[in-house]
């Protein structure tokens, strides 16, 4: 198998994405781009730290796997070694002796189990030797794949500072090789998939979870395990390699490298921050030690829920077990058979870095988060980026979403949830409206039908009743009767008037009015106790509109005398004037008591009336409706009769089109 830089490790099951953006956030090189709400890994980006994998509670994100081809390879006729990384014992700590597992790998198909931590071993005096020679020229440790390639991308101009030194496992695969042969087919096994394409020398390469897997589907344990020993070399100190500050501690064998000379930094945000202050040469002459994970005891590829100083702890007692127990002189024979490998290796520079948009098209982005100034800018980090500048950039390249900042989200939802409101409140009125408008259109056809049948008999009793009144004598005392008949005829013509206009059966003879006046001259038409105080409010800029003046002016006088009828006790009546472009609004309001819940949806019915016996036919309102409804316009009203609901008080709102 050729192992590639290009070669993708990470992948997304998109149905399992949540949209937490965790991913986003723990990516130390950003290289997650979201499509429609799905976190998706950006391969040219991905530098393999995996931490998008260890962090994602839904499983949405899984590495590269390489079970089936080392399955393939364990069936072939050829000699295959198995090289475990030195965190083993942090991974296995369920297994009571490493014989035990050494013995279920073997029964896997290996035919040798070796110890990475001697190519450890190798490697530590590699870095020794440089430190001891450099003279104010500080390297960055190149023993890590992730941190490798950060470099590589991220920061090419640092490439001429990576040690120019192979990893353990590339050293004990160089090892190997030399020992067992050429041809012999080394598959590594570690707590890291960042590995699987660090180099084609290596043949395949699995994680500590994926042996767990090949355990459990050959259904093989410890507890049925012969117990074997790892093949040669045997490795020493090189075993601490993969605990916090491990790699100083076995280059620094004979303890003369000064702790200051080093800079060790591990974890996403550490490493960073190391090799920029190293890049702006606050730390240029220092070495730096470093790991993209807190150290490889808690790399991706180990098993979920383990506990870091645990984990650490177990790698020291297996270290002191060994310690005491190893054979001096024949590591150090060891040592010296393969101190002629070479256990160099050369890095070149790859620039995957995007060029920071023009300052306009990332003000842009900010805008449209609704970030117009410094005071917006919470970089509260919901959205995974450090910076809402940096979210702004990750958008104008296209690998971020507007939707991803929680405030803008937040802030979104509540004006959805007021326009929602807004429309409830629009859509209950209108149903009412619709509901009163079906009503009154029956009551209307009624209306129309009772005023046609009534028109020609009072037409005759009106017609008689004045004939007789003209043919009967001055004094006689039928004369009076017959005045009344005509009286009440007459009031009986009016009535039916007003159930025609009601009804619509008349027209409106529109004109072009100046809307000002015209509400000013119809307080005047009314008659204003001293206890009521009469307020004009115009607010309109262009006070010419078309409308029928007769029968608005009785729309407008109609509401006004009821408004004062409605403050017996004195109060405002506020007549204002409003518009736009489009439209024009009438506003009658009163101070007084306010009209009942339970009449408010009556007032506009005919015959309906709250007034004393005598002093209302109830068909002024439904009068006012037809009107309003002949100019195509609508009628609103708001009331309260509560004091506990605040002041008391009705007002009516009519809007009729301008033209």
């Amino acid at each position: 198998m050729s192992h590639a830089y290009h070669r993708q490790l990470v992948f997304t099951v998109k149905d399992k994405c949540r949209v937490c953006y965790t991913c986003v956030r723990e990516c130390p090189v950003k290289a997650i781009k979201i499509i429609k709400t799905q976190a998706e890994v950006i391969n040219e980006r991905c530098i393999g730290c995996g931490n998008c994998v260890k962090v994602c509670s839904q499983g949405a994100k899984y590495p590269l796997r390489s079970v089936d081809e080392v399955n393939l390879l364990l069936k072939s006729e050829k000699r295959i070694a198995a090289c475990i990384a030195p965190s083993f014992p942090a991974e296995f700590t369920e297994v009571p002796d490493h014989q035990l597992l050494v013995g279920m790998i073997r029964q896997l198909g290996f035919d040798y189990v070796a110890e990475v931590s001697f190519g450890a071993d190798m490697i530590a005096r590699e870095y020794e030797k440089r430190i001891k020679t450099s003279r104010n020229v500080g390297q960055i440790s190149s023993d890590c794949p992730a941190i490798v390639y950060f470099i590589r991308h991220y920061h090419p101009e640092l490439v001429e500072n990576l040690a120019p030194v192979a990893s353990p496992m590339l050293a004990m695969t160089r090892i190997m090789k030399k020992k067992y042969g050429k041809d012999l087919q080394v598959v590594f096994i570690g707590p890291c998939f960042a590995k699987k394409a660090e180099t084609e020398e290596v043949d395949e390469v699995l994680t500590f979870r994926e042996l767990r897997e090949m355990f459990e589907t050959r259904g093989i344990n410890w507890e049925s395990s012969d117990p074997s020993d790892f093949d040669p070399p045997v490795s020493g100190k090189g075993a601490i390699f993969p605990i916090s500050r491990g790699l100083y501690f076995t280059a620094n064998s004979t303890e003369s490298i000064p702790e200051e000379q080093v800079v060790v930094a591990e974890g996403r945000v550490n490493f960073k921050e190391a090799v920029k202050e190293f890049e702006e040469g606050f730390i240029r002459n220092k070495h730096l030690m470093l790991l993209c994970c807190e150290g490889c005891i808690m790399g991706p590829g180990t098993s979920p829920g383990g506990k870091r100083f645990a984990r650490s702890a177990a790698v020291g007692e297996y270290v002191t077990r060994k310690l005491a127990s190893i054979d001096k002189d024949q590591w150090e024979k060891q040592v010296e058979e393969f101190s002629s490998l070479d256990y160099s290796q050369e890095f070149t520079p790859e620039d995957r870095r995007f060029e920071i948009p023009a300052e306009d098209k990332i003000l842009e982005a900010l805008h449209a988060m609704g970030k117009f100034k410094p005071e917006d800018h919470l970089n509260c980090g919901t959205c995974g980026y450090d910076t809402c500048v940096e979210h702004a950039i990750a958008i104008v390249k296209d690998l971020a979403e507007t939707e991803m900042c929680l405030p803008y989200t937040i802030e979104k939802l509540h004006d959805s949830i007021n326009n929602l409101n807004v429309s409830n409140d629009k859509l209950a009125k209108a149903k009412q409206a619709l509901k009163q408008s079906e009503k009154l259109a029956h009551m209307g056809q009624l209306s129309a039908g009772i005023a046609h049948e009534l028109n020609n008999p009072l037409g005759v009793i009106t017609m008689y009743s004045n004939i007789l009144i003209d043919e009967s004598p001055e004094n006689d005392p039928v004369r009076e009767d017959l005045r009344l008949i005509a009286e009440q005829a007459e009031r009986c013509k009016k009535i039916v008037s007003g159930l025609l206009n009601f009804a619509r059966k008349n027209q409106v003879n529109l004109s072009e009015t100046d809307v000002v006046k015209f509400a000013r001259h119809s307080v005047d038409s009314i008659i204003k106790p001293a206890n009521i105080e009469v307020v004009f409010e115009p607010r309109i800029s262009d006070p010419q509109a078309r409308l029928d003046i007769d029968q608005m002016m009785q729309v407008m006088t109609n509401l006004e005398k009821n408004a004062v009828e409605a403050m017996p006790e004195g109060g405002k009546l506020t007549i204002g004037v409003e518009g736009d472009a489009e439209e024009l609004r009438f506003i009658v309001a009163d101070t007084g008591t306010g009209i009942s819940k339970d009449h408010m949806d009556k007032i506009f019915t005919p015959f309906f009336t709250t007034k004393e016996m005598g002093k209302g036919t109830g068909l002024g309102l439904a009068l006012i409706y037809g009107i309003v409804k002949m100019h195509k316009g609508k009628i609103h009203v708001d009331s309260n009769d509560d004091r506990a609901n605040g002041p008391t008080g009705t007002t009516f709102t009519i809007t009729l089109p301008r033209t």
